[in-house]
This record gives structure tokens, sequence and C-alpha cells, in this order.
């Protein structure tokens, strides 16, 4: 029997001419990556083991984007002890305050992360590489201590579902109305640890961006990973950031599924997950009338600068509404940069919204967009567990930033068509 994406890269990397589902393996990496929350854990117990190297110091990457700039003292310790050991090890990439950005954003910007590498992080939504034909996962940040000393760790092989695109994305929908559809047919736990592994035809009208959204939600359907085939946008996405050799790997014809899910993408209307799980997904034409009071842009899923353009499109010459705090957050630095350079800027700050340096902030209810209890958020973020950004009866409705923007004018979930 054939092997999937998935299976080629875990063996290439495990030194083994084939795996299977459920095989446990050992497998060299290409990254290990931490974040000013679970790196400090990860240095803990790097220390704890008496580890006294790491093992390349240009395949770690710790960002600083949780709660950066530093929300507390707390906080601004958890960074200190991350800069020492970057510094200790001289990590070449270790990006801090003014050259930061969402973690899952800058290290494919930055060109960190390619086609066929196998990469963890000490953060769930690492598997966001998938994207690039690569295969990545969160892991916890124990094993991202030992992957930091000796550049390998273990897996059990998952098996995949293929999820077939066909048709074209209408207007003003996008990769991420694609996943919380996709969540919202089988569930937050219809892929539990298993691949989710795209193909077909409607390929060709996913941006890079949407691409990178869609594989940054695989967890929130159980997956381990999510992937996608290397294509022409791929190679496009990675000339002049990748400086390094990439393997291209492609699933086997006969490659086992446990199971196929079809998708046409013509049908995807904008949508909404509603509290308190991604799976409760509706069309934007069976959605409620529902007042919100506050509506994020950004996130390691939707920070890029396609989705700046998006909201940026539906606010020119409008205003957010007078009840509404509408907070937009550039993913890195360089997005931010491109957005003053192209116009965005004024039209947020113009239309009334709050503009931010990157941090992951408010998706984990961190800071820049704490809420109180009995308020409503809609947000582009990945999760709207009970209280993630805030108070315990708070509401998060997930969304594209399509809607989002359109949501801040109308002061209601609102249909981005309309606008």
């Amino acid at each position: 029997m054939g092997m999937t994406m998935t299976q080629k890269i875990l063996a290439a990397h495990a030194g083994l001419p084939e795996v299977k589902a459920g095989q446990l393996i050992r497998a060299k990496l290409d990254m290990v990556l931490g974040n000013d929350i679970t790196s400090p854990v990860a240095i803990r117990e790097f220390e704890k083991q008496g580890f006294d190297g790491v093992f390349d110091k240009s395949k770690i990457s710790m960002v600083m984007d949780h709660f950066t700039p530093n929300k507390d003292i707390k906080a601004a310790e958890q960074c200190l002890q991350c800069r020492t050991f970057a510094k200790r090890f001289d990590i070449d990439n270790f990006y801090d305050v003014g050259r930061m950005g969402v973690e899952h954003a800058l290290l494919p910007e930055r060109g960190l992360v390619a086609a066929g590498d196998c990469i963890i992080g000490a953060d769930s939504h690492t598997c966001t590489y998938g994207a690039l034909g690569a295969f990545s996962t969160g892991v916890g940040s124990t094993d991202m201590a030992a992957g930091m000393a000796t550049g390998e760790t273990w897996f059990k092989v998952p098996e995949a579902i293929k999820v077939h695109l066909t048709g074209k994305l209408r207007p003003r929908v996008s990769g991420k109305d694609v996943i919380l559809h996709l969540i919202g047919l089988i569930g937050v736990d219809g892929a539990l640890y298993q691949s989710l592994e795209y193909c077909g035809e409607g390929l060709a009208s996913l941006s890079m961006d949407d691409r990178l959204c869609i594989s940054n939600m695989a967890i929130e359907a159980g997956a381990k990973n999510g992937i996608f085939p290397v294509d022409d946008v791929t190679i496009a996405f990675m000339e002049g950031r990748v400086n390094r050799p990439y393997t291209v790997y492609e699933a086997d014809p006969d490659a086992e599924y446990a199971r196929v899910v079809e998708i046409d993408l013509s049908q995807v209307e904008p949508t909404v997950s509603y509290p308190h799980l991604p799976e409760n997904a509706r069309p934007i034409s069976q959605v409620e009338d529902i007042k919100v009071d506050q509506v994020i842009i950004g996130s390691c899923t939707n920070g890029r600068l396609e989705d700046m353009a998006m909201a940026a499109e539906i606010l020119e010459g409008r205003k957010v509404a007078d009840h509404v705090r509408c907070i937009v957050i550039p993913a890195t630095q360089q997005v931010f940069q491109d957005c003053v350079e192209k116009g965005y800027m004024t039209t947020f700050i113009q239309a009334g919204c709050a503009v931010s340096t990157p941090t992951c902030g408010p998706c984990l209810g961190g800071h820049m967009g704490v809420m109180a209890n009995g308020e409503k958020c809609v947000a582009t973020t990945n999760r709207n567990f009970v209280g993630r950004m805030g108070g315990i009866s708070s509401e998060i409705y997930l969304a594209s930033p399509a809607v989002a923007a359109a949501s801040a004018v109308a002061g209601k979930i609102a249909d981005p068509r309309d606008f």
C-alpha cells in the first residue's frame, strides 16, 4: 500500500523506506519552535536534564509574541529567560519586540520552514506550515526541550483524511470560511490524531494566505497536522524566502485514507462559528441578528496581508459602529509596514480602529482586547472556548476578516457581500 504525503515525510526523517499508520518512529527535525509562554517551561526542563548544548542553533526558533510587548512583570521575566537562553546558545532565530511577529506568520515569511520539512513547535497551531507541504505539529514543552537538545523526537504515524476540493471561491469568501465549514462538517474531534490532506482542482483558487489559514486550524478538528501539495503557488511563495534545498513529496496514487471529505468551494458561504466550539459553524445566511461589542482582526490565523487587504476594502470610507471596539493587529512587522505603504493603516485609523504592533494578545485573553463578562466579539482568531478572551460569560464568534470588518461597521454580525 502506498503512503500519504505526511507518511512519506515522516519515513524520510526516520530513515525508513516506508511507514504505516499507527507505527511509532523517531524522526529528525528541521525546526524546533517555542514562544514566550512555552519556551520558559522547555528551558527549565532542558536545564533540569543537564543538557549543555543545542543540536543546531540555526534550527531553533523562539518568538516573543503571546504576552508581548510585556503585559506584566511575569511576562517580562519569561521573555528575559528566553533572551538569556538564546544568547547563551547563540540561537540564530530569536525574535523579540520590534522585529518579531506572530510566530506562525513569521516563520513562513522569513523562509525558516519549507516543503518537506519535519517541524515541531510548543504551540498547538504549529500545524500551519503544512500549507508549504511540510509536516508540522504542536508538542508539549518537554518535547521541545528534548528536540532542542537532540534534534529528534518520536511520533505515532497518523492515518489520513483526504479533503477533496473542487470549484472556486466566490468573492468575499476565503480560506477561513473553508476551514470553518470543514470543522462544521466533521467536528472538533473529527480528525483526531489524523492528517488532513488537501487535494483537487479547487486548490488552484486558494492563495498561500488561504492555505496557511486552513492548515493553521487543523488542530481545531483534532488533527495531528494539515498538509497541502506543493504546486506553483507554493513554489512562488518560497522563492526568494527559502535559501536552502527542500524536498517535494507527493502522495502515492494508492495511498490509504480513513475517509474522503468532498467540498465544492463555489458552494461555501461566509461562515461564522458560534460559541463555544469551532464546530458550531453556520453559513452567514443562517446567522441571527447578533449585536457585538468587539471585533478582532489579526492572529496567526488571519493577520496576513490578504487579511488586512480584505478588511481595509470593507472599512474604506466607513466608520466602526459607535458601540464597537475594533482592534486590528497585523501579524508581522513586514505586514504592518506593507499596510502602511498600501494605505490600509490610514483606512483602519480613519474608520475608528485601534491598531497594534504584532502580538497574540487578545486571542488567548492575554491583553490588548480582554473582554468583560457578557460581551460578544467577532474574531478572526482560531478558538472560541468558554472564557478564551476574558470573562467566563463573554462570547466569541469566529469569522473571516471580511465578516469581521463588516460586523464592525454594522455593529452586529453582518454579511460582507452586502458591503
